[in-house]
């Protein structure tokens, strides 16, 4: 393509794209904007904020404690994927998403949300994923946000004194009815406005509430006095706030000018669309802990150059541009990182502001529209809280706890979003990161406290381990040692235990592995020299070098309590379950039995047991007579997957239990997903199986290991197919090559089989 029509193209699209999207109006033009679509336009930063949270929609997730909301837009919104998906954490947005809702009925955003947690939890993770929600629903028509400018045109188009004084231009004379659409050519001074104050202000205050009000009755939105449909309620900011003090000094003057003449100053005011941005500090910005107050101002009219561009009607004029974190954040949300390590003074002007949206100035006061969103670690907030100005903030500041992830899987996807083949230059593993995510869990679970529970569920709470406990989490899976009855009860008790600890200083989640030295810990194993692949193996033998570092890491020196916080002992048990979970692949990948065989047997035992529950006979399907319930069969099968001690009758109306209770939450499935009802019964079934081959089993994963080494002649044309297709079905069905594939055999045969 040649260059000068690929330009064209180009800025064909630009042009197209910047009139589409409506990018400078007039303020007659707004307001036929706002009389379309006025609930957009009278939104305040909370409203606004909660509308990016809707805008993406939400999902229902399984939670420990029950179904939960889950927000996408912490799921990279617009494919932006620089700043990484929020993993869990949906109380954290839930709780965000209800001060919002709070903010919006009270019409005022009237407190700092301080979020709080241990380093590394996600904290900024979760605002970056708001911010760049922000950036993407600005863009869009429904997320539209405006501004207004100043524009004072050329002498050779207005006589006299660029729009003051001189000869007076009736405002239905054509094309000058409105300054907003000359050409840079014909405009002299252009002055924006650096809070952005809403174009709504420049009408007054009188007069916007009713206007508001009516547009909003007229569409049937909800306001402040309740009129009309829906929760929607006219803020304090947009029934009351005005013009910030330059903006105001220039309307002033203007219609001291045009002897009060409002259609005439009304011409200068140019409505420009402007878009949240990171990067250029529009409506959010980041504030590191920082010495200096984030408001500051300079006056323009103090400066002779600037001066000289002014209109001369404004040169008598004091003019104050305001400048910092606070005026760049304006119709946004601001983030104080860290806040809680700067000095108090630096952020007591927080104290007011949270309160009532203002910062006094020496000339002015500021008066913004904005989130306020804080975070901060365990120990500063700890520290915070025994100074005695902590009881001045307390009912300025709204909490939220934003502990570690305690469910592994989701704390596997902080990995897999980082650790890939382009980051670490190699192959990764299957269960490489998975490893890694349960052992950093593992270390920030703790003991639950018995007494807290009913007395016939004591012990049972007193004896789950961290790894039952992780899987309970998890899943819901119970162990196997638990007859059908108690784990029944444990399951019961999932939600208790999760939150059992949420009252506490030391809550769960607060102290263990954090996802950043996890994260070293991944990097650092795919430099591992033994392996081509980031393996599982070198994971292990990187968490065994952090177990050694107790100096480093504080939160190996944790009392060990009933086998919690062993740290050490988790890289074992965890290495045992990943040896499982290889075991599994390998035998599944050998095809010595289908996965549709075991759920024939499972779905003719639980056909046999609905039947024997009820008292039914059924049919014979080779003679059609009605026979009684094989109770052999039965027996035969509970021998297998029957937990030791259970008691027959027990345990076959519990599985009917479980059955009726899938229905109910499932009504929509026309088949029974066994499996999923029944993973346990599933596991029993194969270990059973693959226990009475295990010589088989050995011969084969010899073969395997004999074909990815230099005896590969040695084995039969058969054999060597054999093994071919246990490779393509570890392969395709579960990421292997072949090089972590011989590893994982290797590691198995000499742990499991050896």
């Amino acid at each position: 393509m040649e260059a000068k029509r690929y330009l064209q193209e180009v800025g064909a699209q630009v042009s197209d794209d910047f009139v589409k999207n409506r990018s400078i109006l007039s303020f007659e033009e707004y307001l036929t904007l706002f009389m379309a679509e006025p609930r957009g336009q009278a939104r305040n930063a909370a409203q606004y904020l909660r509308d990016v949270m809707d805008s993406f929609g939400t999902e229902t997730v399984t939670h420990p404690t029950g179904k939960m909301r889950r927000f996408k837009v912490f799921d990279v919104p617009g494919g932006d994927h620089r700043d990484g998906r929020v993993a869990g954490q949906e109380e954290v947005q839930n709780a965000v998403y209800r001060m919002l809702g709070n903010f919006t009925r009270a019409g005022r955003i009237n407190k700092l949300i301080m979020m709080h947690g241990p380093n590394g939890s996600a904290k900024s993770t979760f605002v970056n994923a708001l911010k760049a929600g922000m950036e993407h629903y600005s863009r869009q028509s429904e997320g539209a946000l405006y501004h207004i400018s100043w524009i004072f045109p050329s002498e050779k188009l207005v006589k006299g004194s660029m729009g003051f004084g001189g000869e007076r231009i009736p405002a239905a004379s054509g094309d000058l009815s409105t300054y907003a659409h000359l050409d840079a050519d014909s405009i002299d001074v252009r002055i924006p406005c650096e809070l952005r104050d809403p174009p709504l202000f420049a009408i007054p205050p009188s007069e916007r509430q009713r206007l508001l009000e009516g547009a909003l009755k007229k569409k049937g939105v909800g306001t402040a006095e309740g009129q009309g449909e829906g929760d929607f309620v006219l803020s304090d900011f947009m029934l009351h706030g005005e013009l910030c003090h330059k903006c105001r000094s220039i309307y002033t003057a203007l219609l001291a000018n045009y002897k009060g003449d409002y259609m005439q100053v009304m011409r200068h005011v140019r409505v420009e669309r402007f878009y949240i941005s990171r990067r250029y500090q529009e409506g959010t910005v980041t504030v590191e802990p920082q010495m200096s107050v984030d408001a500051m101002y300079q006056q323009v009219s103090a400066d002779r150059a600037k001066l000289l561009n002014m209109p001369p009607a404004l040169h008598n004029v004091a003019l104050f541009e305001p400048q910092g974190a606070l005026v760049h954040a304006n119709r946004g949300l601001i983030e104080y990182s860290d806040l809680l390590k700067r000095p108090l003074e630096a952020f007591k002007y927080l104290l007011g502001f949270s309160e009532t949206a203002q910062v006094p100035l020496e000339h002015f006061v500021l008066q913004l529209d904005e989130v306020l969103l804080a975070s901060s670690n365990e120990k500063h907030l700890g520290a915070f809280k025994e100074l005695p100005d902590f009881a001045s903030f307390k009912g300025r500041i709204e909490l939220v706890r934003v502990p570690y992830l305690r469910r592994y899987k989701a704390e596997q996807e902080v990995y897999d979003a980082q650790i890939t083949p382009t980051t670490v230059g190699k192959h990764v593993a299957p269960h490489a990161t998975e490893v890694a995510a349960m052992w950093a869990v593992l270390t920030r679970l703790k003991k639950p406290i018995p007494d807290r529970y009913p007395p016939g569920v004591k012990e049972l709470v007193d004896q789950i381990t961290p790894v039952e406990k992780m899987f309970l989490y998890e899943d819901g899976v119970v162990p196997d040692r638990l007859s059908l009855a108690h784990g029944k009860e444990l399951r019961k008790l999932r939600a208790d235990m999760y939150e059992e600890s949420d009252a506490y200083p030391n809550y769960e989640g607060r102290s263990g592995a954090s996802a950043r030295e996890i994260k070293t810990a991944l990097f650092n194993a795919a430099q591992h020299p033994d392996y081509k692949c980031l393996h599982a193996l070198a994971v292990f033998e990187e968490l065994e070098a952090i177990c050694k570092d107790k100096s480093v890491y504080e939160f190996l020196l944790q009392e060990v309590v009933d086998g919690y916080h062993d740290h050490e002992e988790f890289v074992r048990a965890v290495q045992a379950t990943y040896l499982d979970k290889v075991d599994e692949e390998v035998r599944e990948s050998m095809g010595l039995v289908s996965e549709g065989q075991y759920r024939e047997l499972v779905e003719r035992y639980v056909y046999n047991v609905s039947h024997w529950v009820k008292g039914e006979k059924i049919r014979n399907r080779h003679t059609g007579a009605m026979e009684r319930v094989d109770e052999q069969r039965m027996a035969e099968m509970e021998a297998i997957v029957m937990p030791k001690g259970e008691e027959p009758g027990e345990f076959r109306r519990g599985l009917i239990s479980q059955v009726g209770a899938h229905k109910l939450d499932h009504p929509d499935d026309t088949e029974m997903d066994y499996p999923r009802i029944f993973p346990d019964l599933f596991r029993r079934l194969r270990d059973h199986y693959f226990e009475e081959r295990k010589r088989v089993l050995r011969r084969n994963k010899e073969n395997v290991l004999k074909y990815l080494s230099e005896d590969r002649g040695t084995l039969s044309a058969r054999e060597q197919s054999q093994v071919e297709s246990t490779l393509k079905t570890m392969s395709e069905r579960y990421g292997y090559c072949e090089h972590c594939a011989k590893d994982a055999i290797l590691f198995l045969m000499k742990k499991r089989y050896g």
